[in-house]
């Protein structure tokens, strides 16, 4: 039974005098006084009931008792060493992992540039990236498996939930040769239900938070494509399949070569917010924190 385990400290003493046959260098090692070395192994006998040391002329030589006991604390006492080297490589940040949750676009055209300046700093470290959309993230969030996640708003700010705004998105609709008669034109939020749409799936945090804005002003939009990657609605919108609704960052290459170009809208949709958030009862990791900072310290530089 557990509450019958010998006094683990006496068993750490035992290691090392059994280790160097002496209670001479055990002492020394362990810093502490040859007479408290002798005083633990007393102790320890005790406890056991049985003798696990014999005096030689050349220092102490276990018992048969003391061999089986040896046996059993070795490996334990290596282990319990190996992890105290673990944990301090990983206080040292020479060992360990962050683990953080971002989509696509937070990704790319936020976090992106800290995880690669991170990695510099900290090469040894290894970074895991959950990638999905807003709900995912949370869920991950609160379930323990990521450190912090980067997602943008609207997101529901449940309690438990701590954020800080680190940037801004645009929403913007983008088109290409099928839809010129748009070109210079201020078209009316109304009006976009007219034209075949591409978007992003319904569970993601963009969609949310353009569906919000154009039910506020009492349009609602039904999809024709529905995809999973922001830079998919580009290409289809270049390919004239349609109006794509979609992050500005990822259309302003396509903008710039003239291969889609942008709706000038009577209601332009406001920005929303990227966000760094943590979950107040989930514990953040020491490889974890040192990115978290690296993030707040951008920020405040802005």
């Amino acid at each position: 039974m557990l509450n019958n385990l010998p006094n683990l400290e006496h068993c750490r003493v035992f290691y090392f005098v059994a280790k160097h046959s002496s209670i001479t260098a055990a002492a020394s090692e362990l810093f502490i006084s040859q007479p408290a070395v002798s005083q633990a192994m007393r102790q320890l006998e005790s406890e056991l009931g049985c003798r696990l040391f014999f005096r030689t002329a050349k220092g102490v030589k276990l018992t048969p008792e003391g061999e089986v006991l040896y046996s059993k604390v070795k490996p334990a006492v290596e282990l319990l060493a190996e992890g105290r080297r673990e944990i301090d490589r990983m206080l040292g940040m020479e060992s360990g992992e962050v683990r953080v949750g971002a989509s696509d676009m937070t990704l790319k055209f936020y976090l992106l540039p800290y995880l690669e300046k991170y990695h510099k700093l900290f090469p040894k470290i290894k970074i895991i990236v959950t990638n999905g959309p807003t709900p995912e993230t949370l869920k991950a969030l609160f379930d323990g498996k990521i450190d912090f996640g980067v997602i943008t708003s609207p997101f529901s700010e449940a309690d438990g939930l701590d954020y800080t705004e680190v940037g801004e998105v645009r929403d913007i609709f983008v088109a290409s040769d099928r839809f010129d008669f748009l070109k210079g034109k201020t078209v009316k939020l109304s009006e976009l239900a007219q034209f075949p749409i591409i978007s992003l799936e319904a569970n993601t945090s963009t969609r949310k938070g353009v569906d919000k804005f154009l039910a506020e002003n009492g349009v609602k939009l039904s999809p024709e494509f529905e995809l999973a990657q922001s830079d998919l609605i580009v290409n289809f919108a270049k390919r004239n399949l349609g109006i794509g609704s979609v992050v500005e960052n990822f259309a302003q290459e396509e903008i710039k070569k003239g291969g889609v170009f942008e709706l000038m809208l009577d209601k332009p949709l406001p920005p929303r917010k990227i966000c760094v958030v943590t979950a107040k009862k989930s514990y953040i990791s020491v490889a974890g924190k040192k990115l978290f900072d690296l993030l707040m310290l951008e920020k405040d530089k802005q």
